[in-house]
């Protein structure tokens, strides 16, 4: 009887046995199953990890070339701006030289004229003076010493003469 419950016990264990090992052939498969599944996960991670390292170079790459020619665009656009200032101050000296130069004839212009009528005798200054306009009368009266410019006022009309008058005056 020692022997039948030896032997029942040693069926059973090795039943047992037997299952386990069945259960822990199945768990065996079933990790392989998914250690392949997770190898191949691993390499599609890995793929997209290299394509997004190749695309950060890629980037990188593309932005310092866009620095680059901007800091170019930048260096040409300042050159070009100094070469403008430069000239535009050229031209300001300029414009101020020919002004001077402008007033100056205009000077020499208006004190030929003033001889002129300085020469001239009251009378003739006197018709001379009222054909013209007030503004530019009222100029060359300007230019002229007081008392010739008395003889002539005295000699224009009494209307044009109070008109030089008062232009004389501003």
């Amino acid at each position: 009887m020692i022997k039948l419950f030896l032997a029942a016990t040693f069926t059973v264990i090795s039943l047992n046995a037997l299952e386990t090992s069945d259960k822990l052939f199945e768990c065996t498969e079933i990790f392989k199953a998914r250690k392949s599944e997770l190898l191949v996960e691993l390499e599609r991670i890995d793929e997209q990890k290299q394509a997004l390292s190749a695309l950060k170079v890629a980037t990188e790459e593309l932005l310092k070339k866009r620095e680059t020619k901007l800091s170019q665009d930048e260096e040409v656009v300042n050159k070009k701006l100094s070469e403008i200032t430069s000239k535009e101050e050229s031209v300001k000296k300029m414009l101020q030289k020919n002004e001077e130069i402008l007033k100056e004839i205009k000077d020499v212009k208006m004190s030929k004229i003033a001889e002129t009528f300085a020469k001239m005798k009251a009378a003739n200054a006197a018709t001379v003076l009222s054909e013209m306009n007030p503004q530019e009368a009222a100029a060359i009266l300007t230019s002229l010493k007081p008392k010739t410019v008395g003889t002539i006022l005295s000699k224009i009309d009494a209307k044009k003469a109070s008109e030089l008058t008062l232009l004389l005056s501003k």
